[in-house]
């Protein structure tokens, strides 16, 4: 498999030489099917062992993996008559973000997105993933198209965090974080976030205020990234491994400390394996989820995220 992770390799290795013995197989030249199939049992059961004891670090770069679904993988797999949408109306369109209008099960939604991009031309396309300024603010327009025509919204957070640029800067970067956030918090139709690889600090949040967060098992969801906590805490990026222990950003963690509403299994080996699959068990909890906000009011719908929202962190107030 390319672009394999370090701690994949033991089990690229045993693929390849299954691949091998498949191909002298098909040749006609030996009879290796009993062979072949213990490798593949030797396989998912390596797979599994390796799979079951992963670090935080590990988890960080699944999470990163170059061949992992990104949002334009799992739209047409998800939802159907998928109709994007450009442009903030005020500079330009970022195409970091992808949104647009969509169906989900019949029903009308909007759906928001991190696109990071595949090949290099992409990636460069895309930021890497990193949106502008006017990549929220088109997503706050189509969300607000959403409250206009009473459209549930489904966004997938996918990005290492906002563009720290200059010009970003320049075209009120912070300003733009800020109004998505105080706009999803107000929004007045059912809002459900998955994050589907990295959450990467307010670029994530700006796009993340929602009634129920979903987290695929190997996304990650955190403030900053481990290299820049790393470099902060101890001067070297060297550290990261460490700081990706002690920041809690996987997806176990995060549900035991009640940051996340509900954890979506992926394939044996990550949803690179088989994103049709991954897709699937998410539509199901995307479904669900929408089901149980629909029977609420607009004004008890509200008030539970404001609560939820509230409800986040432990802290002491002094008398």
């Amino acid at each position: 498999m390319a672009n394999s992770l370090d701690f994949e390799q033991p089990i690229v290795d045993l693929e390849a030489k299954i691949e091998e013995l498949r191909r002298v197989d098909s040749a006609g030249e030996l009879d290796l099917q009993s062979e072949i199939q213990k490798l593949e049992l030797k396989s998912q059961k390596l797979t599994r062992e390796i799979f079951s004891s992963l670090s935080a670090w590990q988890i960080t770069q699944l999470a990163r993996h170059p061949a992992r679904p990104h949002s334009l993988d799992y739209i047409p797999r998800i939802f159907s008559d998928f109709q994007e949408l450009s442009g903030d109306r005020m500079f330009g369109d970022d195409q970091a973000i992808v949104a647009g209008l969509a169906r989900l099960g019949g029903s009308g939604v909007v759906v928001v997105g991190h696109q990071k991009g595949r090949d290099t031309r992409e990636k460069v396309r895309r930021n890497f993933g990193m949106p502008r300024p006017e990549g929220y603010r088109k997503s706050q327009r189509i969300m607000k198209l959403a409250a206009r025509f009473g459209l549930p919204v489904i966004t997938l957070i996918d990005t290492p965090g906002a563009y720290p640029g200059i010009g970003a800067e320049e075209r009120g970067q912070s300003e733009a974080i800020a109004r998505s956030i105080a706009l999803m918090a107000d929004l007045p139709v059912p809002i459900i976030s998955v994050v589907i690889g990295e959450g990467g600090s307010g670029g994530a949040l700006a796009i993340g205020v929602c009634d129920r967060l979903v987290m695929l098992e190997y996304a990650t969801y955190s403030v900053i990234s481990p290299e820049g906590c790393a470099s902060i805490l101890w001067k070297s990026a060297e550290k990261a491994q460490v700081a990706a222990e002690a920041m809690k950003l996987t997806s176990s963690t995060l549900k035991t400390n009640k940051l996340v509403d509900d954890i979506v299994s992926e394939p044996l080996g990550g949803a690179h394996r088989d994103p049709v699959k991954t897709a699937e068990d998410l539509k199901g909890s995307i479904i669900g989820y929408l089901a149980e906000l629909k029977q609420l009011g607009i004004e008890e719908m509200l008030a539970q995220r404001y609560t939820r929202l509230q409800e986040f962190g432990q802290f002491n107030e002094s008398a």
